[in-house]
């Protein structure tokens, strides 16, 4: 299998790959935005984004004020994009219009989460765009040639890049172990429940491990990855991929309700979001919605970012750099027990093909910043840094989740998730439960400490 993903990519991967891509594209920001800042200058200009507002004739004024930079941003990310999903074959004349129409929908949501009461009433801009793409989706419609511009991955993968931008190094050192230790122990708990619950229930092995993997380890990649290893039937993943896309949907509202309701630290419900959730995008949502409210509500403890660093560290690096050992892992067992006459002996090269490549880049991404700052005082990493090259960064990199946001829901049609059947349900939920029990568990109460001391 790997030898012959060598043949056919190899080294084009980083050129053919939406990981790489990423990587290039959210890198290439953060030089050129240190570039700016050596010179004396910013990005800040074109990392423009709605400023807070109180009455609408403010809002309507600072828009007009600002449009010549919303509309230089436009045009910077669409040719980011285009050049990159041209070179990897995709049609620019679907993407561009369907692009042209996420761009303008997200100032929209942007706006509405500027509303200095928009956090009374919950309209944080990722639940707020992903609330609007399913009710445009399934209530309104939208022509199948767009989801062209609707591009998850690609827009969570360059947000979580540029967010390691925003993360020291340090921090993830010191955290590391935790969350790799507390990311073991639920993805190989619900890994086990989800796999026994199906095969008692009579499902295909193949099509519980691929359960198992997108509730144990990275949601959607997850369940491609092992769904490829075992060798498992063409439908098995799009099915464990709505059961993906279906609780995630679910937890992005119950996590930071549940967590708003305990009043929570944030850096515990980022971690608890990142143990939980399924899905990059929808554990993002949670945690950046969740984290908005410290300092905007009473009686949430903890900083903002806390929420979003928790949630990194859980799930960026806890639970999806294992994807390609779990894959590995997989492929040993189909191959040699559930399939003795085989395809060969698994290759240890699939650990690296099954890596998902754009951890890399978050990684490179907090050491470049991380490496940046180390002359700086706290003092004047607030007054200098922060404004004029990180904040621009963070900007560009809340841009990227309102499309992927917003992309979730426009392409989460609810009549295709009802049609997978009861029992691929029943045997992905229990795990949910395991996730979302055991999760809170080592979280709130195990390692605690860990996670309410991020900030300091």
């Amino acid at each position: 299998m790997a030898e012959e993903r060598v043949k056919t990519v190899g080294w084009r991967e980083l050129y053919l790959k939406e990981d790489w891509w990423a990587i290039w594209m959210s890198l290439g920001i953060i030089f050129a935005a240190y570039i700016f800042f050596s010179s004396g200058s910013s990005i800040k200009w074109i990392a423009i984004h709605p400023a807070r507002w109180h009455t609408i004739n403010q809002l309507v004024n600072d828009f007009i004020t600002h449009i010549g930079q919303y509309l230089a941003q436009f045009v910077l990310w669409v040719i980011l994009f285009s050049v990159s999903l041209k070179t990897m074959g995709y049609k620019l004349e679907e993407f561009i219009p369907s692009f042209t129409f996420v761009y303008i929908c997200s100032i929209l949501i942007f706006m509405v989460g500027a509303w200095d009461q928009a956090h009374y009433y919950n309209l944080e801009p990722p639940l707020l765009a992903l609330a609007l793409g399913m009710l445009i989706s399934n209530i309104i419609g939208l022509p199948k040639w767009m989801d062209a511009g609707f591009r998850v991955e690609y827009y969570i993968k360059t947000g979580i890049i540029l967010l390691g931008a925003t993360l020291p190094f340090t921090l993830i050192i010191w955290a590391g172990p935790v969350a790799i230790g507390q990311a073991s122990i639920v993805a190989v708990t619900t890994f086990i429940v989800i796999f026994f619950v199906g095969r008692k229930m009579g499902l295909d092995r193949r099509l519980c491990a691929t359960l198992g993997a997108g509730g144990a380890v990275c949601g959607v990649s997850g369940s491609i990855a092992i769904a490829g290893a075992v060798a498992a039937k063409k439908e098995h993943a799009p099915i464990a991929i709505t059961m993906v896309i279906l609780w995630a949907i679910v937890m992005i509202f119950f996590l930071p309700l549940v967590s708003r309701m305990m009043h929570l630290h944030t850096g515990v419900a980022g971690a608890w979001i990142g143990t939980s959730e399924f899905a990059d995008a929808a554990g993002f949502a949670a945690a950046q919605s969740y984290g908005n409210l410290a300092g905007n509500v009473k009686g949430i403890p903890g900083r903002p970012e806390d929420a979003v660093w928790a949630f990194t560290l859980m799930k960026v690096v806890g639970r999806d750099i294992w994807i390609g050992i779990w894959a590995f892992v997989m492929a040993i067992i189909s191959t040699t027990f559930w399939d003795r006459k085989g395809r060969g002996r698994p290759n240890p090269a699939e650990i690296w093909w099954r890596f998902p490549k754009f951890v890399l880049g978050f990684f490179v991404a907090s050491v470049i910043m991380t490496l940046i700052t180390t002359n700086y005082s706290l003092t004047d990493y607030n007054k200098i840094l922060k404004p004029l090259l990180v904040g621009p960064i963070k900007s560009l990199r809340t841009w990227a989740f309102i499309f992927c946001f917003f992309s979730i829901g426009l392409t989460t049609r609810f009549r295709e998730l009802a049609s997978t059947g009861a029992k691929p349900f029943w045997a992905f939920t229990s795990g949910v439960i395991v996730n979302v029990s055991l999760g809170f568990v080592l979280s709130a109460i195990v390692f605690a400490h860990y996670w309410t001391s991020l900030s300091h």
